[in-house]
């Protein structure tokens, strides 16, 4: 091959790399976008035979996924609300800022709101993926009045090897914003700084994938965005399996019906087929 052959054949593997990292970079945002869900869950509260109404007020918050809105939390806001609750489904920027603002300016507004009206005796959390690591971050710089307990649905705990190998690709900045930046497996990434939580805490998380090609990223079993592995966090108290993906988890029947029953007896129910606790 001569040298005019050499480096056009060079310049044109270069070429091939960038239209691929490119078209990657598309398949995340594809991905990253708010959905809308497929799951209709009208009856949710009624799959919970017996749900005794709550003794005392008590508040939920709720806090959406990365490059999502509260939008995406709706089906499980309105489950929420039928079982007595008062919620907070909080929108926030997620890509604007990084994990410590986000958790610096986020929690606080979402507390306050809580507190609007009738006292109540205690604050939950549900979140998904990213809304975790807020929680997280917020708990580890100061405690939260009146916590009760936290459900993570999907939550990158130990951060997702999604970010590891697609992190420096054109327009993921501008895809993910600073916070998605900050959510790799290495040691220095913000979950992994976080160490174990001493706070009720049950996680669902999923084993079903909708795009194939970040789950060829991930080691073992994953639901497209993060591994099962990856999920769970020391000192968790329950930690549950559902054969669902990352970005409709939320949204799905069983689901909330777990996150209700975790919120009301600080555990997951073992009763429903296809749930299995790991």
């Amino acid at each position: 091959m001569s040298s005019v052959d050499s480096r056009l054949f060079f310049a044109g593997r270069q070429r091939w790399r960038l239209v691929s990292k490119v078209q990657l970079a598309t398949l995340l945002l594809l991905i990253n976008i708010a959905c809308v869900p497929f799951a209709q869950t009208d009856a949710a509260v009624e799959m919970i035979p017996g749900l005794p109404p709550l003794a005392q007020p008590e508040c939920v918050i709720l806090l959406h996924g990365l490059a999502r809105t509260a939008d995406s939390m709706e089906e499980m806001q309105e489950a929420l609300q039928e079982a007595g609750y008062r919620v907070v489904n909080y929108d926030y920027p997620s890509r604007e800022k990084p994990i410590a603002e986000l958790a610096g300016s986020v929690i606080p507004a979402a507390l306050a709101a809580c507190d609007e009206g009738e006292p109540v005796v205690s604050i939950n959390f549900v979140t998904h993926s990213l809304g975790g690591i807020l929680v997280r971050y917020f708990i580890s710089q100061q405690p939260i009045d009146k916590l009760g307990r936290v459900v993570m649905l999907s939550p990158p705990n130990h951060g997702s090897e999604v970010i590891d190998k697609l992190g420096d690709m054109p327009g993921f900045d501008w895809l993910n914003g600073p916070a998605g930046d900050q959510l790799g497996t290495e040691a220095g990434s913000v979950p992994n700084l976080l160490g174990k939580v001493d706070f009720e805490l049950g996680i669902i998380t999923g084993d079903r994938s909708i795009n194939l090609i970040l789950s060829m990223l991930i080691p073992g079993p994953d639901d497209g965005k993060v591994s099962i592995e990856r999920a769970k966090i020391a000192g968790m108290t329950d930690f549950m399996v559902v054969h669902h993906s990352h970005p409709f988890i939320m949204s799905e029947p069983d689901v909330i019906e777990q996150t209700i029953y975790f919120l009301r007896y600080g555990r997951f129910s073992r009763s429903e087929p296809g749930l299995s606790r790991e």
